[in-house]
Formats: structure tokens, sequence, C-alpha cells
């Protein structure tokens, strides 16, 4: 950070700080932010909070299991968009009409524009997702949605393990926890030793009904991206759910918010963000103390703590009502009373299209969950006092600063670019991310 701050104090245009003709003026405000954020990394480099580039493998964290190659993330970007994989949906209407992006696309910053994200039994799209909905010929049985919001896999190789509760990976803190990796569930998965990306990558597709098997991949025409990007595997072996979900977390590892003002800002071009922007990252990492708990490169953390925000429930939600482990967050999985009603420090980028916020969906802005964090003031009565985290208490933040925080949050953290992580078609030339009829009429037509 050291030299964040030099960069500050000697900004160049066009050459380096050799040519005093070509110095820009700074202001007092870059300065204020360079140093505080020094400060908050520790007084490290300013690299504590740059996303690396997205082909930069060496960069992006990554499971030691599982290298990141580019063969790897060109088949997984296809595979993750893929709806014809969807051969065993619950419906017969629902074949090759999901796609793992149904629920995680860039419109929506990889996440849904929706209180629950469907997957198998979705209907329609609308310009970013915000209209899919349940088709006809399903029940609110049958339908594929999740007891709380879907995350996002932008900025996904910040984390070991994965989910609200942390439930995915066998690695870091879940190294303790193979008691709760219970048989004939998703959680055996952990059982490969993956970190969290890739053991959710693999049980998601048999959890999502999506087939991966030789001749759906020979058919498909993927075969040969198969055999590139696991030529190390015999050939008996090559065409599997653990293959295709590894691909799938080697691509999601490269799903980067690395062109937001701010990562621009950091990387020397002081006019990324404006001066009132620059206001509102001082209040993030200051007063706000939103570092306190959204830091380093992502703004995420793997710490899980509890807000005492509601749960996914009312009348509008589909399929089963939310049950007593999923509500109790990490401590549902851990079964550590401890850990009762945490839930996981989520990344901060490119937010602003979601449309819902807190693993409830009980948010529905940026502004509104900020002026719950500053209030201090939990929604959720069932959740005790004595769980909720010690920094949650009331801010005292103006509404100009609660204004300011957004403003940062909402403009200077958006990566507006993200469509680059979309295929442009899939081998089946399929309408992604959905293809049922409705999507095929909102999207491909």
């Amino acid at each position: 950070m050291k030299k964040l701050i030099q960069l500050v104090i000697c900004t160049f245009v066009i050459v380096s700080c050799n040519n005093e003709e070509n110095y820009l003026p700074v202001s007092k405000i870059d300065t204020q932010l360079s140093e505080l954020l020094f400060k908050r990394a520790g007084n490290s480099e300013k690299s504590y909070f740059i996303l690396p580039s997205s082909n930069d493998y060496s960069k992006i964290p990554q499971d030691p299991k599982n290298p990141i190659t580019e063969a790897k993330v060109i088949l997984g970007k296809l595979l993750f968009h893929e709806t014809a994989l969807a051969q065993s949906p619950k419906h017969t209407d629902g074949v090759g009409t999901y796609s793992c992006a149904s629920c995680h696309h860039a419109k929506a910053g990889f996440q849904s524009c929706k209180k629950q994200a469907i997957g198998d039994g979705g209907f329609g799209f609308g310009a970013s997702g915000e209209i899919r909905t349940m088709a006809e010929n399903y029940t609110n049985e049958m339908v594929d949605v999740q007891p709380i919001k879907s995350p996002t896999i932008l900025n996904s190789a910040y984390q070991k393990v994965t989910l609200w509760n942390g439930q995915f990976g066998a690695t870091g803190m879940n190294i303790n926890t193979q008691a709760q990796w219970t048989t004939g569930t998703p959680k055996e998965t952990n059982n490969l030793g993956f970190e969290g990306l890739e053991t959710q990558a693999i049980a998601g597709l048999t959890v999502h009904r999506l087939e991966i098997n030789s001749s759906l991949i020979e058919n498909l025409g993927y075969k040969t991206l198969f055999d590139d990007a696991f030529a190390n595997v015999n050939e008996e072996k090559r065409y599997t759910f653990k293959n295709a979900g590894l691909a799938i977390a080697a691509y999601e590892r490269t799903v980067i918010a690395n062109e937001a003002p701010f990562q621009e800002w950091l990387k020397g071009d002081l006019n990324a963000m404006t001066n009132t922007e620059k206001k509102g990252a001082i209040l993030f990492f200051d007063k706000g103390k939103c570092y306190q708990c959204h830091s380093g490169p992502s703004l995420n953390s793997m710490d899980f703590i509890a807000l005492g925000m509601k749960d996914l429930e009312g009348g509008d939600t589909l399929g089963s009502p939310v049950d007593e482990a999923t509500k109790k967050g990490r401590g549902g999985f851990t079964q550590n009373t401890n850990d009762n009603y945490k839930f996981k420090v989520p990344q901060l980028y490119s937010v602003k299209y979601n449309g819902f916020y807190g693993h409830g969906s009980s948010f529905k802005s940026v502004k509104e969950i900020i002026e719950y964090k500053n209030n201090g003031i939990k929604e959720n009565q069932n959740v005790p006092n004595s769980n909720l985290d010690e920094r949650f208490k009331p801010l005292n933040l103006s509404e100009e600063e609660i204004n300011l925080l957004t403003l940062f949050i909402e403009k200077s953290l958006d990566d507006k670019n993200l469509k680059r992580y979309t295929p442009e078609r899939v081998l089946s030339d399929n309408c992604i991310p959905n293809n049922d009829v409705q999507s095929q009429e909102d999207i491909c037509n």
C-alpha cells in the first residue's frame, strides 16, 4: 500500500513520474483514502485490495487439487451455461430448459433478480431474470428452489468453503466437520477432499438433476473439450460429474469483478471514481465500519456472523418451508450452538442488480440493508440477543452518509462488463441461461 500512496502523490497521465510536466494535481481526498486503505490492509501493499486479471491464473486463489487451466475454464464456462445438460427434470417439460446460470447469471451479478432463484421448473426471464416464475405444469413441491437466497459466483475464488452455512469444502474451517458430511446427502461430496467451489459444483450437478455421461457429452460435442481439460485422466473416468464440476469450478474462479471503478482507482486511475464516491469509500473504511467484515480483494470474509436477519419466508415463497437447520445457518451444519444464526459474510461487488439482499432476501435495496445495519436492531425475533455479533449496533450515520455508502457500493464496486464471462453460444445452440419457450422469447428472439 506504500506504493499506492506514492502513486497518489506522484500520479502519471501519459508517462512515468520521471516527467514532471505530465503530473496531475492529486486531491486531498485521494491521499486520505489511500492512507486509510494502507491502514486497513494492516500496513500492507495495495495488492491486498486488488483483484487479479481473470486470465492471470497464478494470482487467482485455487484448489491445489484442481489447478486452473485455460482448457478447464473454456469447458467450465460452456457447461455452466449449457441447458442441454438438464436431462432429468421433475417434469418432462423441463428437459433441456435450465442450467447453472439460471440461478447465477451475469445480468444479476451472477445471482438472481428474484427472491428465490428457480432452476428446474422455471419459466421466462424478462430483461434480467426479474419475471422468472414457476412453470404451469410444476407444483410447489416440484419446482427447484432453495430455502435460502442463492449466493453469487462472482469473486467466489476468495472463499474456502461455500454456501451461507459453509457446508461445502473439505479444507480450512471444515477440517473437523467430517461427522456432518452425511452419507446420502450433498454434503457427502466433501469426502472427495476438495475446497468449497469444487465440492459445490460437483454436488450441484446431481442436486439439480443435470446429466453428465460419455454418450451425452459426445452427442453435444463436448468430448474434445473434456479430452483437452483432463488429458491426464484415464478416458474411462474422464466424462464424469466430478470432472465436469472441476471444470465449472475452475471457470467460476475466473469470474472476477476486476473492472469495477474502485479496482481501476486502486490500479492508478484516480479519475475512475468521483469525489463523492471517494467520500463513500472513506466512510466504508472508517466510520461506517463496513471494513470490519468486508475486506480483502472481494470485500468479503470467511467469518460467519449473526445480524438477526429474517429467513426466506412468506406467502410468496416456493418449495418446502424453511427447516430449522437452515434457519440456524452455520450452526445448522456444524451442530455447534455457538454457530447458531450465523451466516457467511458475502462479497460486495456488482450487487445492485440483485433486487434482494440478506440470506432470506428480506431487503430489497442496498440502501435498505445499510439502514438496517445503521439502526442495529434485529428484525428476526427468533435470534437470541446473545447470538448477535457484537459489532451489530447503531452506527449513528446520517442520511447523507448512508447515501454516500450506497453510492460507493452500487457504483464504485459495479463491474458493468460481466457479460464477458458469458459464452456467445453453447454447443447445443440452446438459448442461455434458460431454454423454456418464454425464455427463448425473452432472451433469444
